[in-house]
């Protein structure tokens, strides 16, 4: 055992830095594809920003729920360590299987189409690729993404932040765009409503995507230096900062498009800079948004089959997916699994016709079921291990984690109730792990 085995992570992030990370975490290339599907279940523009609000308010509780873990039990399996400390080695390998059967690779699709549509608005691709061209372009990306991550490739710490301050810079530039037709008097290009009645459950399943990361952030209070007040107030100012920047997108959106045109528009935010700036600020903004979906997709890849061959190592060392290329410094084997599981739910998603809302209702029943789980664990973990220290606690307790849990609950619930054929494969595919893992258990036991 090397001398390091039990190090912890040491106390370096000051609240800037914690902010910085907690941003580039949650901001996405979703917020360019979620805020259609938001707009298709809800009538009114107020709906919309309360929603996005609303969804602000409730990742912050889960994050505060998710520093208390972090901080109190620092690893860096994060979400799988906490699940595993609280329920038992067979959920916590359930949750890594999640991870890589549905989570990670059910993202790299989803973004992947995010891509595809995001090109095809600016570049007629169907003569040559037919109504399959987002598809194929999605399923390209994520082989071009491969070949580079098995060749050791990858896109540095600077480039990812880089790329984040694109983004930033990208829906701020929406902002101004909204604003210069507010002052010249211009009416949005459609007015009514998107919908005959709203549907908050699913409206919220779309929110909850877009602000997805913070779970990621948070266990960046094992890092901070002020280990009771640095967090939270690093939760409280990234979200507020994302939040100010989600509301101003899809408030740039109504005023520009009107409510039903970005319910149905493919790509929003294209096709808002070109109504307002023309084709050449069309063609920057779906530059942004390609760089931003390869950031993410690529942090993924490099991200995902590692925690796939941490799991697999644990849970049997002679598996193909726990060996690692020394050569390389990959986990080959995890990094070609890991593709091709996204590769077979971009055919999915082609196949259904959904695309990116297959890929939201394929992963949001097995992520929230997840949340569910992590929210409960602060309280299952107060009461059997009373002792550990806690240098930062849940403020409210236990009413804010039961808040965040049941929240969840509800969203899981509002991704399964139209039993749409996404979310059926995703739970069918949880189930599958579940009974890999309860066989492979039987075995060791003989």
């Amino acid at each position: 055992m090397s001398a390091d085995s039990h190090a912890l992570p040491e106390r370096r992030l000051d609240v800037k830095h914690a902010v910085a990370l907690c941003v580039g975490m949650v901001v996405g290339a979703g917020i360019f594809k979620t805020s259609p599907m938001v707009a298709q279940a809800l009538v009114e523009p107020w709906q919309l920003y309360a929603a996005w609000a609303l969804g602000g308010v409730l990742s912050l509780v889960g994050a505060l729920c998710f520093a208390e873990l972090a901080a109190a039990f620092p690893d860096a399996g994060g979400d799988y360590h906490f699940l595993r400390r609280a329920y038992g080695h067979r959920l916590g390998f359930l949750f890594a299987w999640s991870r890589f059967a549905v989570i990670h690779t059910g993202s790299m699709a989803l973004l992947g189409f995010v891509f595809g549509d995001y090109l095809a608005q600016v570049v007629d691709l169907s003569p040559w690729l037919g109504a399959h061209a987002s598809a194929l372009l999605a399923a390209g990306l994520i082989v071009g993404l491969t070949g580079l991550n098995l060749l050791g490739v990858q896109v540095g710490l600077g480039t990812q932040l880089g790329l984040t301050t694109l983004v930033l810079a990208g829906l701020a530039l929406l902002g101004g765009a909204a604003g210069a037709q507010q002052l010249g008097g211009v009416a949005p290009a459609t007015l009514g409503a998107a919908a005959a009645v709203p549907d908050w459950g699913l409206a919220m399943v779309f929110v909850f995507l877009a602000y997805g990361g913070w779970s990621d952030a948070a266990t960046l209070s094992a890092e901070m230096r002020d280990a009771q007040r640095g967090m939270p107030r690093a939760l409280l100012l990234g979200l507020a900062l994302v939040m100010v920047l989600y509301l101003l997108a899809n408030w740039a959106y109504v005023r520009v498009l009107g409510l039903p045109g970005l319910a149905h528009s493919e790509a929003p935010a294209a096709e808002l800079m070109r109504v307002v700036w023309g084709r050449g600020a069309e063609l920057l903004m779906v530059g942004v948004v390609t760089l931003t979906a390869l950031s993410v997709m690529n942090a993924i890849l490099i991200a995902g089959p590692r925690t796939t061959y941490a799991a697999a190592r644990d849970l049997a060392a002679e598996w193909h997916l726990a060996r690692w290329n020394a050569r390389r410094g990959t986990p080959s084997a995890a990094v070609l699994a890991t593709s091709g599981v996204a590769l077979a739910l971009v055919a999915f998603g082609d196949l259904t016709r959904g695309g990116f809302s297959t890929m939201v209702d394929y992963l949001s029943p097995v992520y929230w079921f997840f949340a569910t789980l992590s929210g409960l664990a602060v309280i299952v973990l107060r009461w059997r291990e009373p002792q550990a220290p806690r240098p930062f606690r849940v403020p409210l307790y236990p009413g804010l984690p039961l808040l965040f849990a049941g929240c969840s609950a509800y969203v899981l619930w509002s991704s399964l109730i139209y039993v749409k054929a996404g979310a059926v494969v995703g739970v069918v595919v949880l189930a599958v792990g579940a009974v890999l893992l309860w066989g492979h258990g039987r075995r060791r036991s003989r």
